[in-house]
């Protein structure tokens, strides 16, 4: 019986080295991998394009030309404050003119670098950011990730869509939901109709503007109705939009909206 046992366990063990040497090789080609894609495409800043160590970085002098958002923050807005309470705080702004969704998030300011970043990535077709947002983003947005059961990307009219042939609302959303584990669904809510540009436009006119424009498809109504959803988008500029897709989504009974954004201009009535 021992001997049976010797060899049982002796195959056992056998059977653990094999599995951690092949582990080792697995890293060592993923090293040497990676190392003969470095020597090709060597990594370089998003910003400028100078030579740095790692993939999906900024150099240290880009990396300081993003006014990043920090607390303390308005809770509803998500707009810094002056003055750090230690405790939830609203700002004048939201209390006057409270939005439609519960809580924004965004990564930083919709300025400087970050405007070019934003606008690269939206316009020009270069996601050569999309991991470094991504990484932003869940960041930004942890506690709205934390309490969130899906994410929904704000989505784009079918004409600008196929113009631009992508949405980067939903790339952005993916990236969140990858890193964060949750559920992403780019399906939940339509546009049901086309508008105009909002650039340059007022804020009542923007929000005359989307008003109506959102609806949940009936089919996705379950997957809506008692749900605590992270609207994701590229910039929150008045909260125009951000509002009424929240007031879509509340109508189908979600429970929760937050809007989480890569950027947020930092006067809302700009």
């Amino acid at each position: 019986m021992s001997n049976s046992n010797s060899v049982a366990q002796d195959g056992t063990d056998d059977e653990l080295g094999g599995a951690s040497a092949a582990l080792s090789r697995t890293r060592v080609f993923s090293q040497l991998g990676r190392a003969a894609l470095d020597m090709l495409l060597p990594p370089v800043c998003l910003g400028c394009r100078v030579r740095i160590m790692d993939h999906d970085a900024l150099c240290p002098s880009c990396w300081r030309q993003i006014n990043f958002v920090r607390p303390p923050l308005c809770d509803r807005l998500g707009l810094p404050l002056a003055i750090d309470t230690g405790a939830p705080t609203i700002s004048a702004a939201a209390i006057a003119d409270p939005p439609d969704y519960d809580r924004a998030r965004a990564v930083a300011s919709f300025d400087g670098l970050m405007r070019v970043l934003v606008h690269g990535f939206k316009f020009h077709d270069s996601h050569n950011a999309r991991r470094l947002f991504g990484r932003w983003l869940t960041e930004a947005g942890r506690e709205l990730l934390a309490d969130a059961d899906l994410l929904v990307p704000v989505p784009l009219a079918r004409w600008r869509l196929l113009a631009r042939r992508f949405n980067q609302a939903q790339i952005l959303a993916a990236e969140a939901g990858r890193r964060s584990g949750k559920p992403v669904n780019p399906f939940a809510l339509v546009r049901s109709r086309s508008t105009p540009h909002q650039v340059g436009l007022t804020r009542a006119q923007r929000l005359r503007n989307v008003a109506g424009v959102f609806r949940i498809p009936e089919r996705e109504l379950p997957n809506i109705s008692g749900k605590a959803i992270v609207l994701v988008d590229d910039v929150i500029t008045s909260g125009a939009t951000a509002s009424a897709a929240a007031r879509a989504l509340k109508r189908a009974g979600a429970r929760q909206v937050d809007v989480l954004a890569l950027a947020i201009v930092s006067e809302r009535y700009s």
